[in-house]
C-alpha cells in the first residue's frame, strides 16, 4: 500500500488535492492510504513552504498548488 502525507492547513485546495488522489488511485485499482497532515512540524521536516504539498512513501514530490491528474498517475503508477 502507498502511503500519501497531503501536508497543509486544511484549506479547500489541501482537501481537493487529497480528494484527488482518492480518486486517481481508485480509478486505477491502486491500494493507497492517504492522510491529511496540518502540523507546523511535519511541514518543516519536509522544508515544505507552500501548500499543499505532497508526500508519498516518504518523499516530497509537490508543492504549492493542486496536482494535475497526470502527476498524480505518475506518483502512484511508478510504484
Amino acid at each position: 500500500m502507498i502511503q500519501v502525507k497531503v501536508l497543509g492547513s486544511g484549506c479547500s485546495k489541501c482537501v481537493k488535492t487529497a480528494a484527488l488522489i482518492e480518486s486517481v488511485a481508485s480509478s486505477c485499482g491502486i491500494p493507497v492510504q492517504v492522510e491529511k497532515e496540518a502540523s507546523p512540524q511535519v511541514m518543516m521536516q519536509f522544508g515544505v513552504m507552500r501548500t499543499p504539498a505532497v508526500v508519498v512513501d516518504g518523499t516530497l514530490v509537490h508543492a504549492g498548488s493542486i496536482p494535475e491528474t497526470a502527476a498524480v498517475k505518475a506518483w502512484l503508477g511508478g510504484r
